[in-house]
């Protein structure tokens, strides 16, 4: 039986809040993902997007701490419109402000920067790296232009294992995935 997509974000999100005090004892091994930066940029100190977690979302500001010791530039999302999104510069702990959604995001006025690898919380994945966000496309349309810029940019879903779908409904808007990341480690498509 196939499902359509705001079936499974529901289905997904309630099963995240739900085990949510559980994945305390998951732990997430992020040298995984500077590793994985090492394999696709070498040397090169790249811009890192992440997220600031909310709505049960898996916690990485551990990772963006370390990333920002080790002089990685950070960027989070900053919804622009009704339909875009940016990444602005963040310095760990810097005020974050509300936006109309509920969620942190940095200063406004802070630079735009286009990152070199994106950090994308998540509702659902499946095998094939699809991914069911929130239902507003923000990510899909900011992945596209990321991609049309930056060609060797990466994208990593990142979500607990027990959000992984047998099969995601897709259409030509959906951005699908480089990688995800989980408590069990980092999926590739190959």
């Amino acid at each position: 039986m196939k499902y359509d997509k705001s079936y499974l974000r529901n289905k997904f999100l309630l099963k995240r809040k739900e085990k949510y005090l559980a994945t305390r004892k998951f732990k997430f091994n992020f040298n995984l993902i500077f590793k994985l930066i090492k394999k696709h940029f070498h040397k090169r100190k790249i811009i890192i997007a992440g997220y600031y977690p909310s709505n049960y979302e898996v916690n990485i500001l551990n990772f963006i701490e370390k990333a920002s010791k080790n002089k990685f530039k950070i960027v989070l999302p900053v919804i622009k419109s009704s339909n875009d999104m940016s990444f602005k510069s963040w310095i760990f702990k810097e005020p974050l402000y509300i936006n109309k959604f509920g969620m942190l995001e940095p200063n406004k006025l802070n630079k735009e920067i286009i990152p070199d690898l994106i950090i994308v919380p998540l509702a659902a994945f499946d095998r094939k790296l699809n991914r069911i966000g929130y239902g507003k496309g923000y990510y899909d349309k900011s992945l596209q232009k990321i991609s049309k810029i930056k060609k060797k940019a990466i994208t990593l879903g990142i979500a607990y294992s027990f959000q992984k779908c047998a099969t995601i409904p897709t259409n030509k808007y959906d951005f699908k995935l480089n990688y995800v990341f989980t408590e069990q480690g980092i999926i590739s498509s190959n």
